[in-house]
């Protein structure tokens, strides 16, 4: 057992307060203790009987300490990339000339299935390296560039595996092979659908979480969501959906039918969308790093607080789109694309993320927490506002510190 201490906090910010010159102390990978340095019990029962014998002291120099941010919302499972395309669509062409020239999703799928396990996994691993040492310690990741059962569930065995590497953030691994109807079905549209039903509860064994379906035009309809999230619930798997990201096709509003824990980006979410989440107790998350490359409004995320939903944020960090690593420049973009506080951005990257992956046990510095918890180089969380990617200085995932 190993108890540590920081101290020296010249601002802590737990999640729901904040608080100067703090501590926390930390018995093996959760907090027992946070608060201000004046009110540190001497001893705690069961864990230390005298605080001058800890294991470890770490003084942190009156910075920012803040708990672990939670992406939830990200595609970091894939090989190659798409960048001449995104040059393409940046100089006007559309999407019909991308796809004739090679590019969209399946050319995505083409190269993940052509790239052997190994090769594949060392890109994922350095992704992911990436979140962490960026203050993230959880990120929710998405499978759906194999679209076949034995890639799909390999992805997710993979997923599960790197978790238990050094310096990688905890994952939340999310089943979507219902992202596109891939080539080989052309046609079969149907059998896709019910191959995937199939699928979902050999994904469940694998150590999936959840199960997402990207309900949009182009993708699947909100009846086929349907059946494909009530299969995953009924195989023990939470259910997520892509909803309203491009066009109004029901989507919102299945996902609050099915008690999905979040339906993300949201674009073109209406009032009634907003009403029906929140009645539901849906989380929204909301990704402005990929809301940057549409044309359309952002997110209506004011509406959505307004109305009572928890909202979360995520990177959606994919390879034809949104390269985003850092959850700080997500809290900044947020600040700037969706008029929040830095109060609420920073809430959304830990409490709303944890309401997104439905896990009690992270996003904020509390006894009994996991000690997943980060030092930043700033003195005070107006600097998210400011920075646009503000720098970790340290990091710990269940308190122990993570090596750059």
């Amino acid at each position: 057992m190993t108890v540590r201490l920081l101290t020296n906090i010249g601002r802590l910010w737990t999640g729901t307060d904040v608080c100067s010159n703090a501590a926390v102390l930390i018995h093996d990978d959760r907090i027992v203790w946070a608060g201000p340095a004046s009110d540190l019990p001497q001893s705690v029962p069961g864990v230390i009987d005298d605080i001058v014998d800890v294991d470890h002291v770490e003084n942190l120099g009156g910075g920012l300490v803040t708990p672990g941010l939670i992406d939830a919302h990200a595609h970091p499972v894939y090989a190659g990339n798409r960048w001449a395309e995104l040059a393409m669509r940046t100089s006007g062409s559309s999407h019909s000339a991308i796809a004739a020239a090679g590019g969209g999703v399946n050319s995505t799928v083409t190269v993940t299935r052509g790239t052997d396990p190994w090769t594949l996994c060392n890109g994922v691993r350095e992704r992911l390296r990436q979140w962490i040492l960026a203050g993230t310690t959880t990120v929710e990741a998405k499978t759906g560039y194999h679209l076949t059962r034995d890639g799909e569930l390999a992805d997710i065995r993979m997923l599960r595996s790197l978790e238990g590497e050094p310096a990688m953030p905890r994952i939340h691994a999310t089943f979507l092979a219902a992202h596109i109807l891939p080539p080989e079905f052309f046609g079969r549209r149907r059998d896709y659908i019910e191959a995937v039903r199939q699928w979902a509860g050999d994904a469940a064994v694998a150590g999936a979480d959840s199960i997402d379906v990207y309900c949009d035009e182009g993708h699947f309809t909100a009846e086929e969501a349907r059946a494909l999230l009530l299969t995953g619930k009924r195989a023990g798997l939470k259910a997520r959906m892509h909803a309203c990201a491009n066009e109004r096709v029901g989507a919102a509003q299945v996902a609050a039918e099915v008690g999905c824990a979040s339906a993300d980006l949201l674009t073109q979410a209406n009032d009634d969308d907003i009403k029906a989440l929140a009645h539901a107790g849906v989380t929204a998350t909301v990704c402005p790093g990929s809301a940057l490359n549409s044309a359309r409004p952002p997110a209506p995320v004011r509406a959505m607080l307004d109305r009572g939903v928890t909202v979360a944020l995520g990177t959606d960090h994919n390879p034809g789109q949104c390269g985003i690593t850092s959850m700080p420049l997500v809290i900044g973009l947020a600040v700037a694309m969706f008029g929040l506080s830095v109060t609420e951005a920073l809430r959304a990257a830990t409490l709303g993320g944890a309401s997104a992956l439905r896990v009690g046990d992270r996003g904020s510095l509390a006894p009994g927490m996991l000690a997943d918890i980060v030092l930043w180089d700033a003195d005070h969380e107006g600097a998210f506002a400011w920075a646009f990617g503000l720098r970790a200085l340290r990091v710990w995932r269940g308190g122990m510190p993570v090596q750059p």
